[in-house]
């Protein structure tokens, strides 16, 4: 029986994902085992890998069959909505985009990228900002070059945000971050002067092991399948698939503070299980991954926010804790550990910073992306740039550059532009989905206080992670939610927090706290 025109793109396809599946085994191999001689090799490597898979998808041989593809579908009549029309839809889009790609800048800017986060692993821990300044600086060169040849646009960073989120751009996030900004920054103000809960108790020491141990446990109740996945240690949390059969979560964590390995394995595993719940049928092609940075945010921000802070989650997980650390947790009960893992201390980093202040870390890095690609900031004026927005917009500011300009891992391993957003998008997604999951669902407090979190990672299968690519974001939003974009139930989330926790509330007119 002769291949059909669909079933030949498919295997060509598959090989463009199993090139980038051996690139991806490459980097979580950099990131979590290799020795740091290998750097030079690993970044050739990678970026051989990566060309070779550029070469592939943009090559005739491909165009041809996504052409043949599409003839064959409209020949048979095939519907809109089925999953051979959403697989040419997005591989056209995504070979317009790639083909405007030359494959010797693929290679270089991969090349640099792989050196680039080696570099930054070895400057971060010595505070070295000043070695990372030329390598930033052609960092940021290759994000303009990049930026052209996706473009034109409004703004040079547009086609680098709609790489992670499609169909956002900056006019729209400044004006969502401006309306964050002003409704967070009093709210931060109020439950920062509160009385802060004691939380001495969470420094611990805690072993590690221990600490990994019980996170682990934890996400494989939340349906992280391990059959499927595996948890390291690294440098700066991620997650990474392979296949959907094969995709790891990384996490770190310190014996002097229970909180980070907690929240960090939690966070990953909502990443993990986007992946490994996506529908099989979509293995090895274009769709095969989230649809946005935003909703990949949005499954991780609830897994470690709104399960993971919440009081109704460790109503049923808090006795394991205290089983596993009886020292360190004697005489502290549930509600105890529930005000001291959402204790606000307005700090410098961002992985670690409370939900009250979380996105205004991400709308400094924002803002100081946009001042970079136009020009207005140098490389070399970065590090006291982001000390002065942290002082102008949280009222703090690290002592060093290693929790300062070298403190994320995404400039030095990636392009400038077009990933932090994600964060902020996915706290706002979280809050949209939570409610549309407590519709379908009823009252998620009470499931989760009785160890029921299967429901929930059920509902996030069905309704978010089968589809992947095959719905554009804000479609996907708009099916579930029932509307577009909204921050409104993510800021009524908080201060309903700030009341309960804290006993703040916000008058509209004066911004002034009330108990």
């Amino acid at each position: 029986m002769a291949e059909s025109a669909v079933d030949r793109l498919r295997r060509l396809l598959a090989d463009v994902a199993d090139l980038r599946g051996a690139a991806f085994l490459l980097t979580w191999d950099q990131a979590t085992h290799m020795p740091p001689g290998g750097a030079a090799a690993r970044a050739r490597q990678l970026a051989l890998l990566k060309q070779v898979a550029h070469e592939r998808f943009t090559s005739p041989a491909l165009a041809r069959a996504l052409a043949a593809a599409e003839r064959e579908l409209d020949a048979i009549g095939a519907p809109d909505g089925g999953i051979e029309r959403d697989l040419v839809r997005i591989t056209r889009r995504d070979l317009e985009r790639d083909a405007a790609l030359p494959a010797t800048f693929t290679r270089t800017f991969n090349e640099h990228l792989a050196s680039s986060y080696q570099a930054w692993t070895e400057a971060r821990p010595a505070d070295d900002l000043a070695r990372m300044v030329p390598v930033l600086e052609r960092t940021l060169d290759l994000s303009r070059e990049l930026a052209q040849h996706l473009g034109p646009a409004e703004h040079v960073a547009d086609p680098l945000i709609a790489r992670s989120d499609h169909g956002v751009t900056v006019a729209q996030l400044s004006a969502l971050f401006a309306q964050l900004r002003a409704r967070l920054t009093p709210l931060l103000r109020a439950v920062a002067a509160a009385e802060p809960p004691d939380d001495g108790f969470l420094r611990g020491p805690y072993p590690l092991a221990a600490q990994f141990a019980f996170a682990l446990e934890r996400v494989r109740e939340f349906g992280y399948d391990t059959r499927r996945g595996r948890l390291d240690p690294t440098h700066h949390p991620f997650a990474i698939e392979f296949s959907i059969d094969d995709v790891r979560i990384t996490t770190r964590g310190r014996d002097d503070d229970l909180r980070e390995a907690l929240f960090c394995t939690f966070h990953e595993s909502g990443h993990g299980m986007y992946h490994q719940g996506l529908d099989p049928r979509l293995e090895a092609t274009p769709l095969a991954d989230g649809t946005s940075a935003g909703v990949h945010e949005s499954q991780s921000r609830t897994w470690e926010n709104r399960v993971g802070r919440s009081l109704a989650y460790w109503r049923y997980a808090f006795p394991l804790l205290r089983d596993t650390f009886p020292q360190q947790l004697a005489g502290v009960d549930e509600i105890a550990f529930h005000r001291a893992i959402n204790a606000v201390r307005p700090g410098v980093i961002r992985t670690q910073a409370d939900e009250f202040s979380y996105d205004l870390h991400v709308i400094v890095r924002f803002e100081l992306e946009l001042d970079l690609l136009a020009g207005r900031l140098a490389v070399a004026d970065l590090g006291e740039a982001w000390h002065e927005r942290y002082r102008a917009t949280l009222g703090v500011a690290a002592d060093d550059d290693r929790n300062g300009a070298l403190q994320d891992v995404h400039w030095f391993s990636r392009e400038i532009g077009g990933a932090f957003q994600g964060y902020t998008l996915g706290n706002v997604l979280a809050a949209q989905f939570w409610q549309a999951a407590e519709r379908d669902l009823g009252d998620l407090d009470a499931l989760l206080a009785s160890g029921d979190v299967a429901s929930l990672s059920a509902w996030q299968r069905t309704n978010i992670h089968r589809h992947g690519r095959r719905v554009d974001p804000l479609d996907l939003v708009e099916r579930v939610c029932g509307g577009g974009l909204d921050p409104e139930p993510y800021l009524d989330y908080l201060a309903t927090k700030a009341r309960d926790l804290f006993g703040v509330s916000l008058d509209a007119d004066e911004g002034g706290r009330r108990p």
